[in-house]
């Protein structure tokens, strides 16, 4: 699956703060400061780890997959289990041949984590840790009181009173995201979930109960490549990324939305080849 190079989309952009946001490095050990402070880079400026970006997007995506049939995005947590790693094991003591044993591992891999990776499939996805924006940041984070809740006395437990840290609204930081060899309903798999952030309905870090975490995605630039088995092609690309000439690979906004809209259809028409006519109805009936 990832020994020929097929296709390549790179996608910047600015996720930004909409309310605070706290994504927490664990409680401090230091005299002085917060008890929670939040992630920092190695400038004491915040940072998003790639993998919270990730997994709540990942997440956002397992839901609506189940939401249409169960089988759909299988439950991660069972991605160990014993049964599992049987069944993966034979495959691969039955399968030596490498494209024989790819298409096997397939079979036994829901559709999430074909884009997002399993411990036997690499994943097609990649996001950078999100580092701070320098004309949104002015080195001042937020202190906030918390305390736990007595539920009998509905006062202040006793000794649960601390502090934590967080990131001011209106904060930006840099998105980078890789994704290769993706087929094209894969790609739309992956615009419905980036429009969750888009659209502020996937909350990041702590105390999103409370409101906080709630950020915004701007896609800033998408670029595009796609061999289509046209080595003449591979050739130029290859070359034009050595001279640092990308401008015919960069789409501009109608662009990216012909795009996302054609990648979004491939997606629903994969959807509706794999699941019964009769799935939803059942599952929302049951």
């Amino acid at each position: 699956m990832f020994d020929i190079f097929k296709n390549r989309l790179e996608i910047t952009g600015k996720l930004s703060t909409v309310t605070a946001l706290r994504i927490s490095a664990g409680r401090s050990t230091e005299p002085i400061g917060a008890d929670l402070p939040v992630i920092k880079d190695a400038l004491e400026q915040p940072l998003i780890p790639g993998a919270s970006f990730k997994g709540a997007l990942r997440s956002r995506l397992e839901s609506f997959l189940r939401g249409i049939d169960i089988s759909l995005a299988e439950d991660p947590a069972d991605f160990t289990s014993q049964s599992r790693n049987q069944i993966i094991k034979k495959i691969k003591e039955d399968y030596p041949n490498d494209a024989d044993l790819t298409e096997k591992l397939l079979e036994q891999t829901d559709l999430i984590s074909r884009l997002f990776g399993s411990p036997w499939i690499a994943s097609k996805f990649q996001v950078r840790d999100l580092t701070v924006a320098s004309d949104t940041w002015f080195g001042q984070y937020q202190e906030r009181d918390g305390v736990a809740i007595d539920r009998d006395t509905e006062t202040a437990a006793d000794g649960k009173l601390y502090d934590f840290q967080v990131v001011p609204s209106g904060t930006s930081f840099d998105l980078k995201i890789v994704v290769e060899n993706a087929e094209t309903w894969e790609l739309g798999l992956l615009m419905i979930g980036l429009h969750q952030f888009e659209s502020e309905q996937i909350p990041l870090g702590g105390g999103r109960s409370r409101g906080l975490g709630v950020v915004s995605l701007k896609i800033e630039q998408m670029q595009w490549f796609d061999a289509g088995n046209n080595a003449e092609k591979l050739l130029t690309y290859l070359q034009h990324q050595v001279t640092g000439n990308m401008n015919e690979y960069q789409y501009k906004e109608e662009q990216i939305n012909t795009l996302k809209h054609d990648w979004t259809q491939a997606l629903i028409w994969h959807l509706r080849c794999l699941i019964p006519a009769n799935s939803v109805t059942q599952t929302t009936t049951e």
